[in-house]
């Protein structure tokens, strides 16, 4: 039998399904973003499992008849298709990947915490144990930093080739950092946590050599793009994470689907970061342009990425747009039960 309680904890999305139908009809699937399509899906399949519930009960016609008629509105609206358009891809970078990654910004917060718990291990570690930096680096480039040479200088004569291959390493480490959250994010963090550690070994053997003004002048360009890269895409793999280990109200599958599909969508906007990033560590990191300009484009650089991450655009004012049904009018008029109803 279904209780009271099982029905107030539902009654939340069934109330979202509502309305997100009602903007629909009313102004078209257009009408929604990105984020909200895919929540109209998954509110859909969820209410799906729900009748199926009501059904077994018979005490329970009233939401039977409620969910019917919901599930009958969405159902043309969930598998009726769109086609990509380019103005879709715009909307997508400048409106709805900010809004995605504001709302999932402690995911990508955790990830930051990891990265920089390794680094402050392994800056203590290069201070207090020499001989652990010498086995972590190996001796060619421990050799390397005692010479007070960059290890990237072979990078200018082979600029094109290089940017290339760094680009797909950057990617490559980047979505395997992401895919860790399948193994519970685990793999996740050990990456997370690697990444740093490493950054942080590299940091202070550079410094014991009198070597800062050249690694970090080196990482500046580049490393604007890249390691919020890394933290964005480790946020991606926590929230796959969260959604395999912690369902709330959904069933595992759907929470799992859930997380997965904002997972995609956040590691997504790193793309066009990681081309970015992988183009300058090729031709302008390891170049010999004033360390001022290097300098100068990272700052830059990370600037635009927190106004692109942080900017909102001007909502519209009350009454403007086309008008929207009210929540419990079906697209032929017909008014279906409302919560009130079922209550």
């Amino acid at each position: 039998m279904i209780s009271n309680r099982w029905i107030e904890q539902r009654q939340g999305l069934w109330q979202r399904l509502d309305a997100l139908l009602a903007q629909a009809e009313a102004s078209g699937l257009r009408s929604l973003g990105g984020d909200e399509l895919r929540e109209l899906g998954l509110l859909y399949r969820q209410a799906a499992q729900d009748l199926s519930a009501v059904r077994a009960d018979r005490g329970s016609r009233t939401q039977e008849e409620y969910l019917n008629l919901l599930l009958a509105r969405a159902h043309n609206r969930v598998y009726s298709g769109r086609k990509l358009e380019p103005r879709q891809i715009v909307r997508f970078f400048t409106t709805d990947y900010p809004r995605l990654f504001r709302r999932l910004f402690p995911y990508v917060a955790a990830s930051f915490v990891i990265f920089m718990a390794g680094a402050a291990l392994g800056a203590l570690m290069t201070f207090s144990r020499p001989a652990f930096m010498r086995m972590y680096l190996g001796p060619a480039m421990v050799a390397t930093i005692e010479r007070h040479e960059m290890w990237t200088k072979s990078i200018v004569s082979v600029k094109p080739l290089a940017s290339s291959s760094i680009m797909t390493n950057n990617i490559t480490v980047t979505f395997a950092t992401f895919a860790g959250g399948i193994a519970a994010g685990l793999l996740t963090i050990r990456l997370l946590f690697l990444n740093g550690l490493q950054i942080g070994i590299i940091g202070i053997a550079c410094a014991q050599a009198h070597m800062s003004r050249d690694l970090w002048s080196f990482v500046a360009a580049h490393g604007a793009l890249e390691l919020p890269s890394i933290f964005i895409a480790g946020g991606a793999g926590l929230r796959l994470a969260a959604g395999m280990l912690f369902p709330g109200i959904y069933s595992r599958r759907d929470a799992l689907t859930r997380g997965a599909s904002e997972a995609v969508r956040l590691l997504a906007g790193t793309v066009p970061l990681l081309i970015i990033a992988g183009t300058l560590e090729g031709f302008l990191s390891p170049s010999g342009a004033p360390i001022a300009v290097k300098f100068l484009t990272g700052a830059v650089l990370l600037l635009g990425l927190g106004v692109w991450l942080t900017w909102e655009p001007g909502q519209r004012g009350p009454g403007a747009g086309s008008h929207q049904a009210p929540a419990h009018e079906t697209a032929t008029g017909a008014r279906a039960p409302s919560l009130q109803d079922i209550r």
